[in-house]
């Protein structure tokens, strides 16, 4: 049987997609645009037909609406915007959540949402959400994610009312993409949240145990000439930024712009010249005693903003771009009489273009590419006063290309390609991908995977590397499971603009999972899942450890509290060949048994807490792990909200890799980690549009090391040796972020930023925590203050301007 379903899936090419359960509403065309007020009194919203109906979503499904809450909307459109009238229906405002929030940001408050798929594919929506406070938020969503990175600039406006709240929206076509077809049928449906229960319902109802979100939406019609605007549109900036640090002070100014140019109407370009990242916020740094390199999120907007299609393959990481230089300078290499006077650690990006969109057909491209410039590293010749200059990193181009064809409102093939070229004979990196993602026609079954291939070019030496994966499961009803396989050979390296940790390994991996879509007597949700891994090096092919567990989460249904966790081991020996760095050799370890588990109370309260606690065991070895997280938050009121994260965790006889020595011994050590995190944030609202937010964390991380170390044997095993040398570390990071933003008009920003930060590595590690803070403040604190200016300008609106001022 399974065999037959491989086949099929390979096989097929389309199917038809049901519509019998799929509601129907017919926009009405006028003449007189509303005023966007959030009442619907105007003339325009008179004879629009009205949607309503509405059904439960979560945590039930198809349950009607209450007849005290039921939802109206209506629909109109005119040659420059489509319209949203919504009337919420709500005779017990004093209870309606109401908390204040920013951009992008949901709150405790009750929100409504239209869910706009203008080529009615079933797998790209762009999402328009209206909080009860009038704050706004919008996204790109796909059957895969949800992007809140993407803002869109529209209006809308909220009127509160004895017997409900009203939304009013007006959604420029300059914020869609659509064909120039005469006539349009959208794909479209509406949410509503009700806070204060928990509840969603949505105008055409969704099956959660079958399918993607998208793949429900209702029909659109009514939709005739309207034109695709000229969708061009520019964010001039001006920063300037203060900077003082150990005795030194700075004072820059930047400008620079932003631009968005709509080709046709499917396809858009992005553009950023002469980019500004200085108020970008910081990684939360942490100590890393293991062989693999740390991975932190992407904050720069400009890569966050719009980058579904770039996501393709987990090909493109974003954070290579401006990052450490390829060649950064070791000071080792410096001679007796030399002094290393600059030393960029980033590299400065020039510009980057996006050009990305889907066709009617449902072929998406995207186009990436940056630039950045040549970096070099300054050495003055003590003796002489001459200054010579080293390239850390050439003149470099990076570029992302992505096709994604969609078909049958469910599945996908794609492929992707992304390329490095550095100037000179620097390394240059090119690697390819075909991906599949195939489901049947009832959303039942799935096949996923692909290959790809990775060609390194270094210093005149070629090196092409292999990659693949393959998962085919079950994905719709109570009880699902997948059975997976990922290979990569020994030379696949896709880090140039990508991230991967490790490759040469052939790994299989199942799941089985039960999980409810209906509230029972004592819970609202519930799901529990049984997984299992084997692992394989590629090359040669040999056992290397497995791992095996269940992952569960509760919600309650009276409550409304979450809990959740997992037990988990890896049985027998584990051969660990990354930590001894060195290829071919590894590690040996018993057997480790593990449990997590985590609580979250109602964030509906004035005071929610989150907690969790993680203890491992390595049996035979004395080795235990223990880490533990207390998080308080508590809402003032409607405006002002404080979360403070206290975390710890200790590692006790731990052994891992110290040294390599010259005549190739593996030197490890047993040592005693902790850690202690503490972390504040605060936010005050003043309205929608303006709020200041704080954001503190302090990470400490001391490691101390037994006078006794080992030699790593050729069998993996560990034997005592003469090894001496300090290897304690103390390590420290202090970050602290005040910022005041304002959106002073519709894609408009005005951020004022204060940044003060601490950074310090010794081998102090028996310092308690008091001694440790006070050693920390020896170090110099470096201080920054910005402040940015963004200026949304559309193209279509300036040109109005222009005609009213001739």
């Amino acid at each position: 049987m399974k065999h037959f379903l491989i086949i099929f899936y390979l096989l097929f090419i389309s199917f038809s997609y049901s519509q019998s359960s799929k509601k129907s509403i017919n926009a009405l065309r006028i003449t007189t645009a509303p005023i966007i007020d959030g009442l619907l009194d105007d003339d325009a919203w008179i004879n629009a037909e009205i949607a309503k109906d509405f059904v439960m979503f979560r945590p039930g499904t198809g349950e009607k609406e209450l007849e005290n809450q039921k939802t109206e909307v209506k629909i109109i459109y005119d040659d420059e915007a489509i319209y949203f009238g919504a009337f919420l229906y709500d005779d017990d405002l004093k209870n309606m959540a109401l908390e204040s929030a920013t951009r992008d940001n949901f709150a405790q408050v009750d929100w409504f949402g239209v869910m706009i798929n203008t080529y009615n594919d079933g797998q790209n929506d762009t999402e328009f959400f209206v909080q009860a406070t009038g704050n706004q938020a919008d996204a790109k969503s796909t059957i895969d994610s949800e992007d809140f990175s993407w803002n869109g600039v529209w209006t809308s406006a909220v009127k509160l009312v004895d017997n409900g709240w009203i939304v009013e929206m007006k959604i420029p076509y300059s914020a869609l993409r659509f064909s120039g077809e005469k006539v349009q049928t959208w794909g479209l449906n509406f949410h509503r949240r009700i806070q204060s229960r928990k509840e969603q319902y949505t105008w055409n109802l969704i099956d959660k145990t079958n399918g993607a979100i998208q793949q429900y939406a209702g029909i659109l019609t009514g939709l005739e000439d309207i034109k695709p605007p000229v969708r061009l549109s520019f964010n001039p900036y001006a920063s300037s930024s203060y900077t003082t640090f150990d005795g030194s002070n700075d004072f820059s100014t930047n400008y620079g712009i932003d631009l968005k140019y709509g080709i046709n109407e499917s396809f858009t370009l992005d553009a950023t010249l002469i980019p500004d990242f200085g108020q970008t916020a910081f990684d939360d740094v942490t100590l890393n005693l293991g062989p693999f390199e740390q991975q932190y999120s992407e904050k720069r907007s400009f890569f966050t903003e719009g980058t579904e299609l770039f996501s393709k393959g987990d090909l493109f990481y974003s954070r290579r771009i401006g990052n450490t230089p390829t060649a950064y300078y070791d000071e080792s290499n410096l001679a007796e009489n030399e002094e290393l006077i600059e030393n960029p650690s980033s590299v400065n990006m020039l510009n980057a273009i996006k050009i990305s969109g889907r066709t009617k057909s449902g072929l998406g491209i995207g186009v990436f590419n940056a630039i950045t410039e040549k970096t070099e590293a300054k050495i003055k010749n003590l003796d002489t006063d001459e200054v010579r200059k080293v390239t850390t990193e050439p003149f470099t181009n990076y570029n992302v290309v992505v096709l994604d064809q969609q078909f049958n409102k469910n599945s996908s093939v794609s492929f992707v390609n992304t390329n490095v070229l550095r100037n000179g004979s620097f390394r240059d990196a090119n690697i390819s991908a075909v991906l599949f993602n195939l489901s049947n026609k009832t959303n039942k079954y799935n096949i996923n995977g692909g290959v790809g291939m990775s060609s390194i070019n270094e210093f005149g030496e070629k090196s092409n590397g292999f990659i693949s994966s393959v998962e085919i499961g079950k994905i719709s009803g109570h009880w699902q499971y997948n059975l997976e396989h990922n290979l990569q050979d020994t030379k696949f390296d896709k880090n140039d603009l990508g991230f991967q940790r490790r490759n040469n390994f052939s790994n299989f991996e199942g799941q089985l999972s039960y999980r409810i879509f209906e509230p029972t007597k004592n819970f609202d949700d519930y799901r529990i899942t049984f997984w299992s891994e084997l692992n394989y090096l590629y090359k040669p092919n040999t056992y290397t450890g497995n791992h095996l567990g269940v992952n569960y989460f509760f919600q309650t249904k009276k409550t409304k509290i979450a809990f959740g966790g997992n037990f988990q081991s890896s049985i027998g020996k584990q051969y660990d060949y990354y930590e001894p760095r060195v290829d071919g050799r590894y590690f040996i370890q018993n057997t480790r048994i593990s449990g997590n588990q985590w609580i979250s109370t109602d964030y509906r309260k004035k005071f929610a807490l989150d907690l969790r606690i993680f203890y491992a065991n390595r049996i035979h070895e004395n080795n235990t792990f223990i880490y533990s997280e207390f998080s308080p938050r508590f809402r003032v009121n409607d405006h002002l909200s404080f979360v403070y994260s206290l975390s710890y965790s200790k590692d006790n006889n731990d052994k891992g890799f110290v040294n390599e020595l010259e005549d190739g011994s593996i030197i490890f050590g047993n040592r005693d980690a902790k850690s202690v995190t503490n972390a504040i944030s605060g936010k005050y609202n003043f309205s929608t549009k303006a709020a200041l937010s704080l954001t503190f964390r302090q990470y400490w991380s001391p490691v101390t090391y037994d006078d006794q170390y080992y030699l790593l044997s050729n069998d993996g095993t560990l034997s005592e040796n003469n090894y001496t040398s300090n290897h304690d570390i103390n390590f420290n990071t202090w970050n602290f972020d005040l910022n005041f933003s304002w959106e002073f008009a519709p894609g408009s920003q005005l951020i004022a930023l204060y940044r003060n930060s601490l950074f310090n590595e010794d081998e102090f590690s028996d310092l308690n925590f008091k001694d440790n803070l006070n050693n920390l403040f020896e170090e110099p604190m470096l201080h920054n203050f910005s402040i940015r200016m963004v200026y949304y300008i559309d193209y279509n609106n300036a040109k109005k301007w222009f005609k009213k001022t001739s």
